[in-house]
């Protein structure tokens, strides 16, 4: 399934051209357009699915063993060790593109990449939330 207004399901289907990296029955992994850093990789699931929560379980397991594959090729050719795998879901947490992606970005000790800063939690606020999730997942 694809979105005929979905820009990575354009890039899928090969009506906008790309940097391939990788390609299988399930994902196409290419360059991103507006790197962070040298060598930043986007893996895109050939399913269109919005955020992680709208991805196959199938797609969800493996991605992650892809991520990995991919991450030691870009070690060997770009000479790295140090690594971020972000995956953003809804536009409050950053995804600009409606079709679930994850970013491999490679880090150099020159680069000026931030990410987040910290902003803590009430204690008694964690307490609480962890034992909802808790009880709801297992």
């Amino acid at each position: 399934m694809s979105d005929a207004n979905c820009i990575f399901c354009k890039i899928i289907n090969g009506d906008i051209p790309s940097k391939k990296v990788y390609e299988d029955d399930d994902f196409l992994a290419i360059l991103d357009v507006a790197p962070a850093t040298k060598g930043h990789v986007l893996i895109l699931p050939k399913e269109h699915a919005k955020t992680l929560a709208d991805l196959s379980d199938d797609k969800a397991s493996k991605i992650l063993i892809l991520a990995k594959k991919i991450i030691k090729a870009m070690m060997e050719v770009h000479s790295f060790n140090n690594y971020n795998i972000i995956q953003n879901n809804g536009k409050l947490a950053g995804q600009s593109v409606d079709h679930f992606h994850l970013h491999l970005i490679p880090r150099y000790s020159i680069d000026e990449v931030g990410l987040w800063t910290p902003n803590p939690d009430d204690p008694s606020v964690t307490d609480e939330l962890a034992l909802k999730v808790y009880n709801l997942v297992k």
